[in-house]
């Protein structure tokens, strides 16, 4: 491990690297290095004994992931295959694809659909069910089910809370789509997060062995999850309650996709012992 990589760290960074246990919130802009702090904190829990499989770094891009994970192979060598450094997508397919046999729900061998399969099942779907495209656009049919989605909202719950014509018939195709995926042991995008919840979240024994596993859990760009990756965020690291996000209020851009910027803002509420 090369030994200068906290050589290039201003004060403040240095001690958020440094900082080993309970909930951690730095507040960092673009351009302002997190970057080398995220990575410089891999390489010191490193340092001090963490296993490379008890750390859990998560941040929202493929090419932020390969950019962290080369940085740290830098620092660490080796010991950087090791470690779970991903999106929470490429995280949760991971996952799934080790523990979802147990749940009954999907094989482990599932398909994840890519865009054009989606707007081919929900074109099926409104066909079966006699609606009308000019009426229910696949585009916003799609971008409607995934925000519902992104705040776990199951279809039978959005059905509940549908209120109007047009609600109504969304929340049949929801339905019928979600039917359609499971029959075809498929899963969308947004599936891979809310599948990886209800597993979790109706699995107490898979639960209790991912908080056991993830010692050090460390989340880029936080200001921009959404409500099932805070959820996730939050079971995985209700044990050992070793949190570090990072991100900046003023950064948030994926709000058209559900991101909620008031999981960044209230972290402190979350967690009121955390270290700013």
């Amino acid at each position: 491990m090369h030994k200068d990589y906290t050589k290039r760290l201003n004060p403040c960074q240095l001690e958020a690297v440094t900082h080993i246990n309970g909930p951690l919130l730095v507040v960092a802009g673009a351009g302002s290095g997190k970057t080398s702090v995220l990575t410089s904190r891999i390489a010191y829990l490193l340092e001090q004994g963490v296993k490379p499989w008890e750390i859990l770094a998560i941040t929202f891009t493929n090419k932020a992931a390969s950019e962290m994970k080369q940085r740290v192979a830098k620092i660490v060598g080796p010991l950087a295959t090791q470690i779970w450094l991903s999106t929470f997508h490429a995280f949760c397919a991971r996952f799934l694809r080790m523990e979802i046999d147990a749940t009954g729900w999907y094989t482990r061998h599932f398909t994840i659909y890519d865009e054009g399969d989606i707007k081919l099942l929900v074109r099926e779907c409104l066909k079966e069910l006699d609606l009308a495209e000019r009426q229910f656009s696949v585009g916003s049919v799609i971008g409607t089910i995934s925000n519902a989605k992104n705040q776990l909202i199951s279809p039978e719950t959005f059905a509940a809370q549908a209120d109007n014509y047009y609600s109504q018939r969304v929340a049949s195709i929801y339905a019928l789509y979600q039917k359609k995926l499971l029959a075809n042991n498929a899963m969308d995008f947004d599936d891979l997060m809310t599948v990886a919840v209800r597993l979790l979240q109706e699995r107490p024994e898979v639960l209790e062995k991912y908080q056991q596993r993830f010692r050090y859990i460390l989340v880029d760009e936080y200001q921009d999850t959404n409500h099932t990756q805070y959820t996730l965020t939050r079971m995985l690291a209700a044990r050992h309650r070793n949190l570090c996000v990072v991100g900046d209020a003023d950064q948030s851009i994926y709000g058209w996709r559900g991101a909620d910027i008031s999981n960044i803002l209230d972290f402190e509420k979350d967690y009121p012992d955390a270290a700013v």
